[in-house]
C-alpha cells in the first residue's frame, strides 16, 4: 500500500507492474534481462477519490491512454528493484500534483496611473519618431 497523502492511499492490487527489457546501451545484459518497468495504473477504477481522478483525467499527458490508464516506464537503472521504486515514486508524485488545487485566476484591470504613464511614454514616442521625419518647405 502506497501512502499518497492524509487518508489517501494506492493500494498494490491497483498497480500492474510489468518488467520488460530496457532499451539502449547495456552490452551483452540488456538482451538478457526484463530490468526495466512498465506501471499501468487505472484511475477511472483506482480507489483515489473523485476530485483527484478528474484532476489527473484532464491533465493532458500522453502517458494517460484513451480508457483512463496511466503508463509510466522506468530504465534509468540496471536493476529491476530500483526502477520498480522510481516508477512507484514518479506515480505518488503525480498523484500529489494533482491534489494541489490550483489557485482561480482573479480578472483585474490596469490603474489610472499606469494608464496615463502608458499615453504619456506613447505621446514622447510619437514626438520623437516626427522629429526623424523630413521637414517640409512650404512657408
Amino acid at each position: 500500500m502506497l501512502e499518497v497523502g492524509p487518508h489517501i492511499y494506492i493500494y498494490d492490487y491497483e498497480l500492474d507492474l510489468q518488467a520488460i527489457r530496457a532499451q539502449g546501451a547495456g552490452g551483452q545484459n540488456v538482451n538478457k534481462v526484463s530490468s526495466a518497468i512498465h506501471l499501468r495504473f487505472d484511475i477511472k477504477n483506482s480507489s483515489l477519490p473523485e476530485r483527484y481522478k478528474q484532476r489527473l483525467l484532464a491533465t493532458n499527458d500522453s502517458r494517460i491512454t484513451n480508457e483512463g490508464v496511466l503508463v509510466i516506464k522506468s530504465q534509468e537503472s540496471r536493476t529491476q528493484e530500483r526502477n520498480r521504486q522510481a516508477a512507484i515514486e514518479r506515480l505518488k508524485e503525480w498523484v500529489v500534483k494533482a491534489m494541489i488545487v490550483p489557485k482561480r485566476r482573479r480578472a483585474t484591470r490596469p490603474t489610472l496611473g499606469s494608464k496615463k504613464r502608458q499615453a504619456q511614454k506613447k505621446k514622447m514616442r510619437s514626438d520623437i519618431k516626427r522629429s526623424r521625419s523630413r521637414v517640409d518647405d512650404h512657408s
